[in-house]
C-alpha cells in the first residue's frame, strides 16, 4: 500500500460512532506557487519557489460540524468553544463560523484528549497536500466545474464533506466548500519564504493569517491551488473552517 493511501483514524468521543480520518502524505519537494501565465494568478504568489515537505499527516476532510461539537465539549484550555457555531447546519457539514484562535483551541483540546500533537498544517504543507503531485491550477487539471467542487455559489451553501471527488492522495474538498486556516501570517509575497515547509511567522503581517481553499461562494480563481487568502484570526465567516494536520514523529 503507498504511503499516502494509509489512513489513519482517530477517535473523538467515549465510543467509536465519530473519528478523525487523517491521510498519510509522502515527503517530496515542489514548486510552491503560480507561474505568471497561470490565468488570474496573484502577484502574492510568487516567486515560485521549490520547497521540501516532510511527511505528515492531513485531515481526510475539513472538521466537520459534529466532530467539531465533541471536541468543544471537552474541557476548555485557553478559551470557551461554541458547540455550534455554524450558519450551515448539518452534522457532516464541514464546521465553519470559526476563527483562528477558536481553531488553536480545537487542536490544543485534541491534543491534549489523545496525547498528540494536532496542528493546523502550514501553508506550504497545505498546497503540497491539494497539489497531490499536480502542477495545474487545480489539482484537476486546467479548470473546475461543479461537477467536482462545491464553489461560485452554484449550490448556496457547504456540503456534506468527501461529496465531491478526491485528489490523488486521496483528500476531499481542498477547492471549495470552506476556507481553511493556516499557521502561517500573511505575507505579500514569497520572498525569503521558508524552504522546509514551516510555517512562515517573521517578517510578515501578524495581525493576520493564511487561508487556504476557497469556499462555496469563491469564483473559481479563488479555488486555485495557488491562491493565498488571509484572515484577521478573531473573525467568523460562514466561509471560513478548518482542516488538521499531524508530525508522523509526534503522533
Amino acid at each position: 500500500m503507498k504511503l499516502n493511501q494509509i489512513i489513519n483514524n482517530q477517535m473523538l468521543g467515549d465510543d467509536d460512532s465519530i473519528i478523525l480520518e487523517m491521510i498519510s502524505v509522502p515527503g517530496g519537494k515542489f514548486k510552491m506557487g503560480a507561474p505568471t501565465e497561470e490565468e488570474m494568478s496573484q502577484e502574492d504568489e510568487r516567486p515560485q519557489h521549490i520547497v521540501t515537505i516532510k511527511p505528515f499527516l492531513i485531515g481526510r476532510y475539513p472538521i466537520t460540524q459534529e466532530q467539531w461539537r465533541t471536541v468543544a465539549n471537552l474541557p476548555q484550555i485557553k478559551r470557551h468553544l461554541e458547540p455550534s457555531p455554524s450558519f450551515f447546519k448539518g452534522d457532516k457539514l464541514p464546521v465553519e463560523r470559526v476563527n483562528w484562535y477558536q481553531a488553536q483551541e480545537f487542536c490544543d483540546r485534541l491534543s491534549q484528549r489523545t496525547g498528540r500533537k494536532y496542528r493546523l498544517p502550514t501553508e506550504a504543507e497545505w498546497e503540497y497536500a491539494c497539489r497531490a503531485g499536480t502542477t495545474t491550477p487545480f489539482h484537476f487539471g486546467e479548470t473546475i466545474t461543479s461537477e467536482l467542487v462545491n464553489y461560485g455559489r452554484e449550490i448556496g451553501q457547504t456540503t456534506d464533506v468527501g461529496s465531491f471527488p478526491p485528489n490523488a492522495f486521496g483528500i476531499y474538498d481542498m477547492h471549495g466548500n470552506v476556507r481553511e486556516w493556516c499557521e502561517d501570517y500573511e505575507h505579500g509575497n514569497y520572498y525569503n519564504a521558508p524552504s522546509d515547509g514551516s510555517a512562515w511567522l517573521n517578517d510578515g503581517n501578524e495581525e493576520y493569517r493564511v487561508l487556504r481553499g476557497g469556499s462555496w461562494d469563491s469564483f473559481h480563481v479563488f479555488c486555485r491551488s495557488a491562491y493565498r487568502f488571509a484572515g484577521n484570526p478573531s473573525v467568523r465567516k460562514k466561509e471560513n473552517g478548518l482542516r488538521l494536520a499531524l508530525d508522523i514523529s509526534k503522533q
